[in-house]
C-alpha cells in the first residue's frame, strides 16, 4: 500500500504539470521521468524507489519474504514524505 500511495502521487505531479507519465510502478522509473521534465527531486523523495519491491509483493503475495514492523515503520515514513511533497504541487 505504500508503494501505490506514492506511486499515484508521484503520478499527480505529472498531472498537475500536464505531463504524461510511463505506465509502469517502479517508482524510481517515475522519478527519473520528472527529473528529464527539470523537476528537482529532493533526496527524501528519491528514497521511494526503495518501495518499487512492494509493488511486486501487492500484486504477487508469497514471493519474497514477509515485511518486518521496521521494514513497514520505514515505507510508511517515505510514503508519507512523497505525498506531502506530491501537495505541494496541488493548487
Amino acid at each position: 500500500m505504500t508503494q501505490q500511495a506514492a506511486e499515484l502521487a508521484i503520478k499527480a505531479v505529472y498531472q498537475v504539470h500536464g505531463w504524461l507519465f510511463p505506465f509502469v510502478h517502479n517508482l524510481g522509473t517515475l522519478l527519473d521521468g520528472l527529473e528529464n521534465q527539470g523537476l528537482g527531486i529532493p533526496q527524501e523523495v528519491q528514497d521511494a524507489d526503495q518501495l518499487s519491491i512492494y509493488a511486486v509483493q501487492a500484486r504477487y503475495p508469497g514471493l519474497p519474504a514477509p515485511t518486518t514492523r521496521d521494514e513497514y515503520e520505514e515505507s510508511l515514513r517515505i510514503a508519507e514524505t512523497v505525498l506531502a511533497w506530491a501537495e505541494s504541487f496541488i493548487p
